[in-house]
């Protein structure tokens, strides 16, 4: 399981890299309310799109 995340990184580093960042900037920097709303829902997409491209549960 942890392999097949790992490759799917690999796989789409302009993706990934804007997770890091994203995810990075929400944790540790407090962006304004509206900003983060909209960092937010990107975030929330890009697990959406990673989910639905690594389908870990489904066999």
């Amino acid at each position: 399981m942890f392999k097949k995340i790992i490759n799917a990184f690999i796989d789409h580093p302009v993706l990934t890299s804007i997770f890091a960042a994203d995810f990075f900037i929400l944790l540790f920097h407090r962006p304004p309310f509206l900003f983060s709303l909209a960092m937010l829902g990107g975030l929330m997409a890009m697990c959406m799109y990673f989910g639905q491209k690594l389908a870990l549960f489904k066999d």
